[in-house]
């Protein structure tokens, strides 16, 4: 058992894991469904339980050490008709993920156990061990290829759909998995963050946006990267050095941070806390901060968070982000400017 998990135990007499980010953490099982309830993990003072179905029974079996595993399926085991397991093991209260959970979930959970708890488990994951910063590191090494590797492959004539296909295929060739569904972008499609890539075909002088991750052995990576297919004009120039400032100058406040020599001139203008903590926000501050005085958009995003099991996780470089920066922590840093509509292209 996690020794983080084993704090909450003093509060209640169980811990109910549905997200699928810790239940892949605590269990090493990355199989389930992202979207669908396919499993949930009751863990005890002495005892660990995962619960799941046929589907997974024996996959999990073969995989998972000190769990436990209940084969009755999620919806069963919430349906206090078929679940005695809660009332066999005594558990009066329960502590749970609540903004995992949806309303028809939580309101079987409490008509099983009276008391229920929000449990934060964010912080079980938020600082990675040496050997999930090293599975990162891999996957930053195939992003790395994957990136040189689709560059070459650009061409007038050549579809959004098919340079995505080519990336996956890439990734899989490599051993490892793709993070998140990828994203690639031409011309006008560069400014919608979060485009869903199709049949846009690429055109010369234009922009592409590539934004694209890799799994190995359940850890992440996440590359954005802008690029232009021709002969690039002097507006997208200077947007593009703006960005890779904004980011330096982020990345070179985080490590003057860390040398006492330079620590207080380099905070002097940023928030303080009485445990001299480097606070995500103060990063976000930075690179934000730096686009503004360029005299462009806001940021319309964070600008970064955590990357491990999941993509998006603790820590959360915003504005209004509370987590302090520690070491151990693996984050991106990635501003971004976006032009609604800006193109760049002759034809």
């Amino acid at each position: 058992m996690s020794s983080d998990l084993k704090k909450y135990l003093k509060e209640v007499d169980a811990v109910l894991v549905s997200s699928w980010g810790n239940i892949t953490y605590l269990t090493g099982f990355s199989g389930f469904s992202q979207t669908e309830r396919e499993c949930l993990l009751i863990v005890t003072r002495n005892k660990q339980y995962l619960i799941t179905d046929g589907r997974y029974s024996e996959a999990v079996k073969e995989q998972v050490s000190n769990f436990e595993v209940i084969d009755i399926g999620v919806s069963k085991f919430l349906n206090k008709e078929h679940s005695n397991i809660l009332k066999k093991i005594r558990i009066k209260s329960l502590g749970i993920e609540e903004n995992d959970l949806t309303v028809s979930e939580y309101r079987s959970i409490k008509r099983i156990v009276g008391k229920t708890i929000n449990i934060d488990l964010s912080k079980l994951r938020v600082k990675k061990r040496k050997d999930e910063i090293e599975n990162i590191k891999k996957a930053c090494k195939i992003g790395d290829l994957a990136f040189l590797f689709i560059i070459k492959q650009l061409r007038a004539g050549i579809s959004e759909r098919h340079v995505l296909d080519s990336l996956e295929t890439f990734v899989n060739s490599k051993g490892a998995d793709i993070s998140f569904k990828p994203i690639v972008a031409f011309g006008k499609n560069s400014s919608i963050p979060h485009h869903v890539s199709g049949q846009t075909k690429l055109k010369q002088n234009q922009i592409v946006l590539l934004d694209f991750g890799v799994k190995v052995n359940n850890y992440c990576s996440d590359m954005s990267r802008t690029v232009f297919f021709g002969t690039a004009d002097e507006k997208f120039r200077r947007m593009h050095q703006a960005v890779l400032a904004a980011q330096s100058k982020a990345i070179e406040y985080i490590q003057k941070f860390y040398c006492s020599s330079e620590r207080s001139e380099s905070r002097s203008q940023f928030s303080t806390n009485s445990n001299s903590k480097l606070l995500a926000r103060d990063i976000d501050k930075v690179a934000r901060g730096y686009i503004a005085k360029q005299k462009y958009p806001n940021i319309i995003h964070s600008v970064g968070h955590g990357i491990g099991v999941e993509v998006h996780e603790p820590p959360h470089l915003s504005p209004h982000s509370k987590d302090k920066i520690e070491e151990g922590m693996v984050f991106s840093v990635e501003p971004g400017i976006y032009i609604e509509g800006y193109r760049r292209n002759k034809d």
